[in-house]
Parts: structure tokens; sequence; C-alpha cells
């Protein structure tokens, strides 16, 4: 009996796997799989992992001949034609496929998630939001839609709606292990709460903030919005709470709170603590220039340009091709007459060095910026941006 039973059972996977790969079209058996076993099926995906897509079409287009009904390599055909920038020729493609008598949901589904796509890419934002919506209808858990609707919104600077949509995919997919998740969610409730200073809701806005860090701690422009909400409100200590935390929780960034700190200290004449803290960061770091510069300006806004001096040369050791750093020098040699000896000090330590802005590239698309962006414009990632760095020309102790 066992052994009736196995055959029955590889007899019923045999014909599942012909039933699979035939189907009845016109009163003839049909093979499913003629068209992806084409050689031209093959070369068009070959080509197309090459980025060589107008031949990729070319493969692909022939292997669709093969067999009109083949779904997966219409699609596939479409979604090059949207890379190749024929965004109307993969909306008509897509369009057509939507057509089709006796699709299935899930088929259903993915045909509008690549229309969606189409509309997004072509700018047809109010098009592409129904196209993911009506996925997210025939397939509610489709985490791609999800992704693609919360990046639309984020396009539109819709952040409520963002928002929603991000807790629903986090709470579809569970939290990840790097924290990638609560990071974003953290970085849109900053939004949050921007939009609720920009009202004019300054509670509102303290509550998005707090929110965001309880989210995620290194959300470092939720310390920053925090401060100057508190400011706003008068309360300069709780402003100075929320920027010394920054220094705690990202050393790195704690630049970004330098200037609003040695603003806050000077108006509550505690200066001291700035220079303690810049003297501690350093400690921390002994790498870090940002902190040396700051530093530095600082003991030059105090007349003490012998010092202001000695820290901002040793910046420059550590960074020699930071266009701050050397206009930093320059004003102290400038208050100083252009000493002689600080001068030649001066070009010992820049021998060699290249000026450039402190530029910052993303670490996805590598987009470029002089300025240090939490949200990527170009493909539009959270956080993605880091510091530029050109080596020394020459090894420092």
């Amino acid at each position: 009996m066992e052994i009736v039973a196995l055959l029955a059972l590889l007899a019923g996977l045999a014909v599942g796997k012909a039933w699979e790969r035939y189907k009845l079209r016109d009163g003839k058996w049909i093979d499913r799989r003629r068209a992806r076993d084409s050689h031209h099926y093959v070369l068009g995906l070959n080509f197309l992992v090459a980025n060589q897509l107008d031949i990729a079409i070319e493969e692909l287009s022939q292997a669709a001949r093969v067999d009109a009904d083949a779904l997966e390599i219409h699609l596939i055909l479409g979604n090059v034609y949207r890379e190749r920038g024929q965004v109307a020729r993969a909306i008509q493609l897509h369009q057509a496929l939507l057509q089709r008598p006796k699709l299935t949901r899930t088929e259903h589904a993915y045909v509008l998630l690549c229309l969606g796509l189409d509309f997004k890419r072509g700018g047809f934002v109010d098009r592409a939001l129904e196209a993911f919506n009506e996925v997210l209808r025939l397939d509610p858990d489709n985490q791609y839609a999800l992704l693609y609707l919360q990046k639309l919104h984020e396009e539109q600077h819709q952040w409520d709606d963002a928002y929603r949509i991000r807790r629903r995919l986090v709470d579809l997919t569970g939290p990840d292990t790097n924290g990638r998740s609560q990071a974003i969610l953290g970085f849109l409730e900053n939004e949050r709460g921007l939009e609720a200073a920009r009202s004019g809701d300054l509670d509102e806005a303290a509550r998005r903030f707090d929110s965001a860090l309880d989210l995620d701690p290194t959300t470092t422009p939720a310390y920053l919005n925090l401060g100057d909400v508190r400011q706003k409100q008068g309360d300069r200590n709780a402003a100075l709470n929320a920027w010394e935390r920054l220094l705690n929780a990202s050393p790195e960034r704690a630049y970004l709170a330098f200037d609003r700190l040695e603003r806050a200290h000077s108006a509550a004449g505690t200066p001291h603590k700035f220079e303690g803290r810049c003297r501690e960061l350093i400690a921390d770091n002994d790498r870090d220039w940002r902190a040396r510069l700051a530093l530095g300006r600082h003991l030059a806004q105090r007349r003490d340009f012998a010092a202001a001096f000695d820290v901002l040369l040793e910046a420059l050791e550590h960074n020699p091709h930071g266009l701050m750093v050397h206009q930093a020098i320059w004003n102290v040699m400038l208050e100083v007459g252009l000493d002689r000896q600080h001068v030649q000090r001066y070009i010992e330590a820049a021998r060699d060095a290249v000026f450039f802005m402190d530029p910052h590239v993303c670490v996805k698309c590598h987009y470029r910026s002089t300025e240090l962006l939490w949200q990527c414009p170009h493909c539009h990632d959270w956080n993605s941006f880091v510091e530029e760095r050109i080596a020394p020309s020459r090894d420092t102790e």
C-alpha cells in the first residue's frame, strides 16, 4: 500500500508539473515555458544585467513574439521601456496587459504595480497613487506598493501620510536587525514636527521631536529642532539640554550644534562651558578637527589669538583640505597683523593642501552635496550622507 501511495504521489506531482508547463489554447496544448526557454529571453536578461537596454529590448521583444501570452516577459519588457525613458510605451504595454481576461489576482496586482511605477516615472502622481492603492486593495500586504506609496508621499511633503504608510510597513515586516525602519520613522516624525513648528504650534512640534528621538535616538536633526523650539519658548536650559544630548548621542555630528551652544552659553554667561565641551570631544576623539575649529574660533572671539592659532593648526593637521579651517587661520593672522612667524607656521602646515568646502556624498547613489542633507534628493534615502575626506598630503603624528 505504501508503494502504491508513493507512486500515486509521484504521478500527481508529474501531472501538476505538466499542467504548470502546458495549457490548452485554441484546442491545442501549448508549452508555457517555450518563450522563457528561448535564447532571445536569456540574451535579453543578460543584456539587461549588463545595462545594455536597447539590445535587451530587442531580444525580449523577440522572445515575446514566441508566445504572446508570456506575461512575465511583457512585464519585464515594459519595465525596461520605463528605465529607458520610454514611459508612454511602458504605460501602453502595461495597460494592455490589464485587459487580459484571465489574470489571477496576484498577476493583476503585479501589473498594476508596474503601471504605478510608470506613472511615477512620468510624473503622473495622482495616477500613481491610484495604482498603488489598487494594488493594496488586491494584495493588502504588498510591501512594494507600501514602500512606493511612502516615497510618493515624501516627495509631496505629505509627512503624515508617509509616516502612516511607514508604520503600516513596519507592523507588517516587523523590526529589522539594523534598526533602519525605526530610523526612517524617526526622520518622518521629525518632519512632522517641522510642519507643526511652521504652523506655530510649538508644543506639538516639541512633542513630535521628542517622539522622533524615542523612535531612534540617532535622529540628529530632532535634537537641533527640539532645542530651537525650546529656545523660542524661552526655555534656554531645555534648549541647551537638547543640544548637549546630541553631543552625547552622535559625537560625529556634534559640530551641527556648536554655533547654537556657543551663542546660548555666551548669552547665559557661561562661555567656559562651551570651551570645556569642545575639549572633551577632542579628548574623546583626537582626530576631531571640527571641535578644534569651533574651539579655535571661540578662542579668537575671546581675543586669545595665540591659543586659537595653535588649536587651528592642529585642526589643519587632521584636515588640511577644509577651506573653513584655512579661513579661520587667515582671520587670526589678520588680527595679529600677519606676523611672519605665524605665516611661516601656516605655510608649513598647509603645504600641498587641496581646498574644498567639506563635501558630502550619499553612500547609496553617490549624489554629492556641499551641505549635510538628511534625505538624498536623488535616491530619497534617509540619513545616507557621509563626509568625504581626502587623505592628508603627509602622515601626521
